[in-house]
């Protein structure tokens, strides 16, 4: 199914800016340590985990203003995209600095674009962000966040199409439970359904199972990043989900250096990449 958007409408939200500040406990940095499974014994000074600034200053709104999707309702800071579903398509991230534990963290956050693309299956939505994040120590972050909203379809039949991938430097594997979802969508704040509610996943959104968040993956590849250089934040990291990734399987992590460039991804258990990078 096809949907009319008014994009000149939903273009009026462009320049819109929220500003929000949070800070970096050590039970939040701690959180994010589990999740990764990694040790949780950070304190005030150590560096944070890589991706922490996911975790920040999530949009807290009451149960009586989300959506059905458990998202907060649109129409404020986001533009009122009428297409239902709602993914993340991939960003980039420019670090300037580290982010540590106790830091006191301001984000100023605006929508950059608004673009109506036609896609194989129908109407797209892409929405832009630009977050900038700043401690005490000044910016240590700028990001570009990729959204995409489109109709509700089923998965397409017959066999996944697998990539043909080079020899990896690096490989780990992460067993996707319910449990791994479910700690970071807690860790974040994340009331998405996707992630968490199954019957909500099958019936309402036709995925065959509960949807391993975005932000998650990228989390898993810029740690990789990170241990490959030997613990050094990149200056830059690039990401694109090239195919959602579900639940209930074992997927693995894969790092290979190029030149001056690691280029990572993600693999399902049937041998489809559902996320790829480039970190430098």
């Amino acid at each position: 199914m096809s949907a009319s958007l008014d994009i000149d409408h939903l273009r009026t939200w462009i320049g819109a800016e929220r500003r929000s500040t949070d800070v970096i406990t050590p039970r939040l940095a701690n959180g994010l340590a589990a999740v990764l499974d990694r040790p949780c014994d950070l304190a005030a000074g150590n560096p944070a985990p890589p991706g922490i600034h996911w975790c920040l200053a999530p949009e807290i709104a009451p149960m009586s203003a989300l959506g059905s999707d458990g998202h907060p309702a649109r129409g404020v800071f986001m533009p009122p995209v009428p297409l239902p579903r709602r993914m993340w398509a991939g960003g980039e991230l420019r670090f300037s600095g580290a982010f540590r534990v106790g830091d006191e963290v301001r984000r100023v956050s605006r929508i950059a674009d608004v673009a109506e693309k036609a896609g194989r299956t129908g109407t797209l939505c892409f929405v832009t962000i630009s977050h900038d994040y700043s401690t005490a120590a000044g910016l240590v972050l700028s990001e570009r966040q990729d959204l995409v909203y489109r109709a509700i379809e089923a998965p397409p039949a017959g066999e996944p199409r697998k990539a043909d991938l080079p020899q990896p430097d690096r490989r780990a594997e992460i067993e996707g439970t319910a449990t791994l979802l479910m700690r970071y969508s807690a860790v974040t704040f994340n009331g998405h359904r996707i992630h968490y509610d199954r019957d909500y996943c099958r019936n309402e959104e036709l995925y065959p199972g509960l949807v391993v968040h975005g932000p998650l993956q990228a989390t898993f590849l810029l740690q990789m990043a990170v241990d490959m250089d030997g613990g050094r934040l990149p200056s830059q990291f690039g990401f694109r989900a090239t195919a959602p990734l579900f639940d209930g399987t074992v997927f693995s992590l894969n790092g290979r250096r190029e030149d001056d460039v690691t280029r990572l991804w993600v693999v399902n258990d049937q041998g489809v990449v559902t996320m790829e990078a480039r970190s430098a």
